[in-house]
């Protein structure tokens, strides 16, 4: 039986890649981390970290833990919330970011319904202004969207992102030709940012495609038809930034945000919020 107090920390040492930053996540101290990860090891008889200098990486054994882990946490965690009376139940309407919702969202949301199996959970994708209008309509409980750094203080900040330009390897722009952009249909914060960055800069654009959702842009740019707006940190492995290939004018930043609807279900809504703060926003696979 492997105790859930070292399964979760070694959790967070996987998620950060540093003792360091997994014992300021937890509130305890490195060495303490260290333990936790020794005792573990000590326990499966398995090496489960790769330690050097430079970074901390996950074995082979590591990364079977790190499976392990999460399903024995989710089981504790459902196991206790039944037994103690206090499963959570009711409805809760979330709304993500149609590019989160792809890349970021599907982990997330399977580890929430595996510890809260009683919780209806209606999921909204759509760009972040529709999202923040169904908010302020009593639609949804909860959104997680983009938005341009520092534009305002209503929500809780997850995560910040540079906002790039992302385009198929092999894409070339011929010196004095339009840049050709792919962009949602209006308005849009990626599209608002890229006509207002090539304006600002001088540069010609032409659009190429005009989608709704995320997969027709990612579609398009695949197709090699033109270069798009999209967070750094979630470009697909097969796609790549090209900001510095064409020369083409930096965008600024955003963050993630979580608002939540202050008449929505507290304890489901908190929960989620929960869930989404503790694993950040990675790059995407």
């Amino acid at each position: 039986m492997y105790d859930p107090t070292l399964l979760r920390t070694f959790l967070v040492v996987a998620e950060t890649h540093s003792f360091t930053q997994a014992g300021m996540r937890l509130g305890i101290s490195q060495p303490t981390v260290s333990q936790h990860v020794s005792k573990l090891e000590k326990a499966a008889g398995r090496t489960l970290v790769a330690r050097d200098t430079r970074e901390v990486a996950l074995t082979d054994n590591g990364d079977a833990m790190a499976g392990f882990a999460r399903t024995i946490l989710a089981a504790h965690a459902a196991a206790e919330s039944y037994f103690s009376g206090s499963a959570m139940r009711g409805r809760l309407r979330f709304g993500a970011a149609d590019d989160l919702a792809i890349t970021q969202i599907p982990r997330i949301l399977r580890h929430f319904r595996q510890l809260y199996p009683q919780i209806n959970l209606e999921l909204t994708v759509n760009q972040s202004g529709p999202l923040r209008r169904r908010l302020a309509g009593g639609m949804l409980d909860l959104i997680f969207i983009k938005q341009n750094t520092g534009e305002s203080d209503d929500g809780t900040r997850v995560a910040g992102d540079p906002m790039v330009w992302m385009a198929q390897e092999r894409l070339q722009i011929d010196d004095g030709q339009p840049v050709p952009l792919i962009t949602y249909q209006g308005p849009s914060l990626s599209r608002q940012m890229a006509i207002d960055a090539l304006e600002a800069a001088g540069r010609t654009w032409r659009i190429t495609c005009n989608t709704r959702d995320v997969n027709g842009i990612l579609a398009a740019v695949r197709a090699g038809i033109g270069v798009a707006v999209f967070p750094y940190s979630l470009i697909p492995s097969d796609l790549i930034k090209v900001s510095n290939r064409f020369e083409l004018p930096d965008l600024g930043d955003v963050d993630y945000v979580l608002i939540e609807n202050p008449n929505g279900p507290t304890e489901p809504v908190r929960a989620l919020m929960s869930a989404i703060t503790s694993r950040g926003v990675n790059r995407a696979v």
